[in-house]
């Protein structure tokens, strides 16, 4: 499991959150106060073995990028999910899950082509995005997911 290492703002201790929990409004260790991930959030990476178990245990909207590591538009997708990842921290999920290594959930959800986006509300899938959107129209949808 991936992890970021923060330093805490108020005593200086080094706390690692692990990525599919930067959501959950990670506490220091040390001295107990939060800690911020403000521009340091990353996409959270699942895969066949963990997705359904991560759906159905996160409280707030998901949004997955399907992708591929040999994909240009992927590759161009890249930055803004994990701008998108920064923006919507504790508001909604920001994951993605590589298709060439975990095939089996990319089939479960019909993903026929790369870079595809589900956004999930309440464990469902209430929506989804082909090809690499602009920034602003994936800021767009990501709003009206917290609308929904």
């Amino acid at each position: 499991m991936s992890s970021i290492i923060i330093a805490c703002e108020s005593c200086g201790a080094k706390n690692r959150i692990p990525e599919k929990k930067q959501h959950l409004q990670p506490r220091c260790g040390k001295c107990q106060t939060d800690v911020s991930l403000l521009g340091r959030a990353v996409p959270v990476n699942l895969g066949d073995e963990d997705f359904q178990q991560f759906i159905k245990m996160t409280q707030i909207p998901v949004m997955v990028d399907f992708f591929a590591p040999t994909c240009g538009p992927c590759q161009a997708l890249a930055p803004i999910i994990t701008n998108c990842a920064n923006r919507y921290l504790g508001k909604i999920v920001i994951a993605k899950v590589d298709t060439s290594m975990h095939p089996g959930t990319a089939v479960h959800y019909n993903i026929r082509g790369v870079p595809s986006l589900l956004f999930f509300k309440n464990k469902v899938v209430i929506d989804q995005l082909v090809g690499a959107p602009p920034e602003l129209t994936l800021i767009n949808k990501l709003d009206k997911l917290l609308q929904h």
